[in-house]
């Protein structure tokens, strides 16, 4: 129990009347107390913005109560007390408003109210009526609900409806159930039928588990493009345009296809969080028949390297998507310089001798004072254009001049319009244009024009790209070119993990981690390693869906999605961990039976395996104790277990003792009958086995089996001061000399065989329909380099070798692993020769909470190297 809040102390005392003034009293008061930060952040949002005189309700101080209790460890007191003004305001009346209110405003530096709003569904009102109507459509096209069975159904799609987003939850459950009613009679009547439809469920489940079953089929790829905002997206060519002439050209030029891009920069390898990105903007296009470029945003060379440029090409074709072309900003860059010179001379950019220092000054400084223009920025056209000519003759060092766009400093609150930066100059040589250009232009001036040379329709990016819409466009008006049409949505974050570049090179320098591949991180190239399939990691991004709130998810839900995901598309192998040898006294040395059993129970295509059972055994050790128990069920003196696929069952007769004490070898009686001379024994425990026989390579020997705990112990170490502080020194367990059965032979040949043929295949499908719509769809700028060097090989890693590790994890061969017989080239017979080994990883344990047996054996681990 949690301790009591004590009264008598004058500083709770003081509190809890705090509280009070703002009708936030009883249990949930004095559970905030307990949390001082909580309770501190109450105090001061009650001082700040004045409430004890507002006269809250109870509702209302339950929802300031919330905003002090926000997740966001740096939401400044400022930017919680605007969301307390718009609770007292009236505007957010809801715990889900303020929930999405606390993530937006932790997102912005400066709240635009308006866009605040649109966000938080200010305003926005779902009568009963209206929710009611939503109900009865989903009920009139979902033949899915069939009664009143259906209410969770019903109910969780009626609440996943963007049409129903700031309805009122009892409104929603009023108007599913007079619906349900409407359609299917009272709830009464139809009791008696769910009985026994639950009845006959029951017996079906049964009847199928008994009966093996082909895998089912996978979720819908393209659900994320049918219920969110992503459908309801303009057409080609309807996005505004400031001349009609512009339109035409574009649809011209694209033959009224959808066309996106993925523009990610090359300073670092991509991470989990891309995922949905490039998910979203290859997936848009693919699901209306477009294409999308991949685009490098190489503005800045002093930070690109050539490894990052592959790995970005390689993990997107390893997500499965084939960009339409590969271009760089860079190969726009005389386009870019003429339309800065064209923007000046438009009175729309002027060359800025002031310090950084100056400009962050003249855009309000720290304070976000007034904005005050400098003398430079009404100099005379011409002298902008001669000085912006010196900056490309290198006339000037970088930090001394930059090139302005003339927006709106002092009119507008979008920060996106104080006169941002253009060009710049930067003393470092380009990997592609090498030192051609001393000048380069920034990210606000390249993306958008950029996308209107590429012709995109739709410029789909993140969240905190909100506030550059209006930037976007004006930079395209301004310059009277194609417009395309900018749409947000929010970013994905994982709980417990970093993904900051600046943050995993320190952690891949320092030697906390391996390298960027290192299984315990979220890189993609990390997770990849590991073992993840890449269609788990997109089936994981299109159940989070699309909306315009940033989705920081726990690591558990991704682990799940991937356990559901292998489920049914890795076949079964028994592996042990730690064996501990076996010797059957009651057979002959030559004994060996050859056993078949499927690969996978419930999915007969798998196929079988074959496997001896000999004289000598290894079971693993956790399967053996020496001192029997009541409550223990598996192999220990004088007890009987099953071993999993064998005729008959073995009885531990004696052990024996290594130099440490524990248990070597195991003596034990094979129960066939015949040899017994009486009936077989039956068991209900069976344990996992694999033979030892020379003639048939069994076992397959394992280095090392890696399994990964997570890097942090922090569910938030991008917000700890240091977060090398949050370490855990033990989250990566090496379980050296592991075993599996010769099946692995079997199951990593026609692993690798099958990735290759697939990734032939696909290669080539790509390329063909490359060069088709190559024909169709023109780039509008003179860029690219056309369809992308595509190659098969990209796609067929060490790591398409997976299998379930039964009653263990699911594993995947690592990159370190050594086998000749994985080459592309071998032939003859599959195995491990002199010098070659095979590393694991574990991609996943088998359960959720199957992870308390590891962590409880990580701790024993710990205290015994301390």
């Amino acid at each position: 129990m949690p301790p009591k809040v004590d009264t008598s102390d004058p500083e709770v005392a003081r509190l809890l009347a705090q509280f009070e003034s703002i009708s936030f009293t009883g249990q949930k008061a004095n559970e905030t107390l307990r949390n001082a930060k909580t309770a501190n952040n109450l105090s001061a949002l009650i001082e700040r913005c004045g409430l004890a005189s507002k006269s809250l309700d109870a509702k209302q101080g339950s929802l300031v109560a919330a905003v002090a209790a926000s997740a966001p460890n740096d939401l400044s007191l400022e930017k919680r007390a605007y969301v307390v003004e718009r609770i007292v305001d009236g505007s957010l009346h809801s715990a889900d408003r303020v929930t999405i209110a606390c993530k937006f405003v932790a997102g912005h530096d400066n709240i635009d109210k308006t866009q605040f709003d649109e966000a938080c569904g200010v305003g926005a009102v779902v009568t009963p009526e209206q929710a009611r109507a939503v109900v009865d459509e989903h009920l009139e096209k979902d033949a899915s609900i069939e009664g009143w069975t259906s209410l969770a159904t019903l109910m969780g799609k009626a609440k996943a409806d963007p049409r129903l987003r700031w309805a009122s939850s009892l409104d929603v459950k009023n108007a599913v159930e007079q619906g349900l009613e409407a359609k299917f009679g009272p709830k009464s009547k139809a009791a008696a039928p769910a009985a026994k439809a639950k009845e006959a469920k029951a017996k079906e489940a049964k009847a199928k588990e008994a009966k093996p079953e082909a895998a089912p089929a996978e979720a819908d790829p393209d659900a994320m493009f049918k219920g969110s905002f992503l459908s309801r997206l303009h057409k080609p060519g309807e996005n505004p345009q400031s001349k009609p002439e512009l339109k035409a050209a574009h649809l011209s030029a694209t033959g009224g296809r959808v066309v996106t891009r993925f523009p990610p920069e090359p300073n670092g390898f991509l991470h989990i969080g891309h995922s949905k990105a490039i998910a979203v903007d290859f997936g848009y296009a693919r699901y209306h028949g477009g294409v999308c470029y991949l685009r490098y945003d190489d503005t800045n060379p002093s930070a690109e390297e050539a490894q990052y440029f592959e790995s970005i090409l390689e993990m997107v074709r390893w997500l499965g998507f084939e960009p339409f072309k590969i271009t760089y900003s860079s190969d726009y860059f005389q386009q870019l310089y003429e339309l800065a010179v064209e923007l000046i001379k438009r009175g729309k950019a002027y060359v800025d001798h002031s310090t950084a220092e100056e400009i962050f000054e003249g855009r309000g400084g720290k304070e976000r004072g007034p904005r005050k223009g400098n003398k430079y920025r009404d100099r005379p056209i011409e002298e902008s254009l001669k000085d912006f000519e010196d900056m490309k003759a290198g006339k000037y060092p970088p930090g001394k001049v930059t090139l302005r766009m003339k927006q709106d400093l002092e009119g507008s609150g979008n920060p996106q319009m104080w006169d941002l930066i253009a060009y710049r100059v930067l003393d470092a040589p380009h990997h592609r244009t090498g030192k051609q250009w001393c000048i380069y232009p920034t990210y606000d001036f390249t993306h958008c024009l950029v996308d209107s040379f590429e012709n995109i329709s739709h410029s789909l990016c993140t969240t905190e790209f909100i506030l550059s819409r209006e930037s976007y466009e004006w930079l395209c008006d301004a310059l009277e070119v194609y417009k395309p049409r900018q749409y947000e949505f929010g970013r994905l974050n994982l709980e417990g993990t970093i993904t900051s570049k600046r943050k995993i090179l320190k952690l891949v320098s320092e030697g906390h981690v391996k390298d960027w591949d290192d299984p315990r991180l979220f890189t993609l190239l990390a997770q990849r390693r590991r073992g993840v399939p890449p269609g788990a990691i997109l089936s994981f991004v299109n159940q989070l869906g699309v909306t315009n709130a940033i989705s920081t998810i726990q690591s558990q839900k991704l682990d799940q999605v991937v356990r559901q995901y292998l489920e049914t598309s890795t076949p079964r192998l028994m592996m042990l961990l730690k064996p501990i040898k076996v010797v059957l006294d009651n057979v002959a040395d030559d004994f060996c039976l050859e056993l078949e059993r499927p690969l996978h129970p419930k999915i007969p295509s798998m196929g079988n395996t074959k496997m001896p059972f000999a004289k000598t055994l290894f079971i693993d050790s956790s399967d053996f104790r020496a001192v029997d128990s009541p409550d223990y069920f598996r192999l220990a003196p004088g007890k009987t277990v099953g071993l999993l696929n064998a005729p008959y069952p073995i009885t531990c007769t004696s052990f024996e003792q290594g130099a440490n004490g524990e248990p070597s070898i195991v003596h034990a009686r094979y129960e066939d009958p015949s040899m017994q001379g009486d009936a077989a024994r039956k068991t209900k425990t069976y344990i996992q086995w694999v033979a030892q026989h020379e003639a048939s390579h069994s076992p397959v020997p394992v280095k090392e089996a890696r399994i990964f705990h997570p890097l942090f112990t922090s569910e938030n170490p991008a917000a700890e001061t240091n977060y090398l502080d949050h370490i855990d020194p033990n989250s990566l367990e090496v379980c050296p000399n592991a075993m599996v059965e010769v099946g692995f032979w079997e199951v990593a040949k026609r692993a690798v065989e099958q990735a290759r043929k697939e990734a032939e295949e696909r290669t080539k499908k790509a390329k063909a329909e490359a060069e088709k719509v190559a024909t169709e769809v023109k780039a509008g700028g003179s860029g690219g380099e056309g369809a992308p060097e595509r190659k098969a090989e990209q796609l067929v890693g060490k790591e398409v070798v997976r299998f379930q590790g039964m009653r263990i994890a699911y594993f995947a061969l690592d990159r370190e692993s050594v086998l000749s017989c994985l080459e592309e080239k071998h032939e003859g017979a599959w195995g491990i020769k002199e010098g070659e080994q095979i590393i694991l990883n574990r991609i996943v344990s088998l359960k959720e909470d199957s992870g308390k047996e590891a962590v409880a054996a990580k701790k024993e681990s710990s205290k015994k190297k301390k």
